[in-house]
């Protein structure tokens, strides 16, 4: 399918953009290569090829789970307005 001028027109008013029929004219070519460019990647074979979600085999390091905080609820409820069950009330916001 080839692109035109009416198709970024009409997905640049979509976008809420405002574009000159210069740009269009220019983001008509521009967004064809990119198209050429992924039709010539849809014709690579990847039969055999094991989809990956980086190209780096690196692990994030991670920390230990562990709890290095005390429970301090107690004391911020002490100031806050309204508790109850250890929750606490604010005012209805909706209804």
């Amino acid at each position: 399918m080839a692109l035109e001028d009416s198709h970024v027109r009409r997905a640049a008013h979509l976008a809420r953009l405002a574009v000159s029929d210069d740009q269009a004219s220019d983001f008509v070519e521009d967004l064809s290569r990119i198209l050429d460019m992924v039709d010539q990647l849809q014709g690579v074979n990847t039969d055999g090829v094991a989809p990956l979600a980086h190209p780096l085999d690196a692990t994030q390091r991670l920390r230990a789970d562990e709890v290095t905080e005390t429970d301090q609820r107690d004391t911020f409820q002490r100031c806050a307005p309204a508790v109850e069950n250890g929750l606490y009330l604010v005012p209805r916001v909706v209804e």
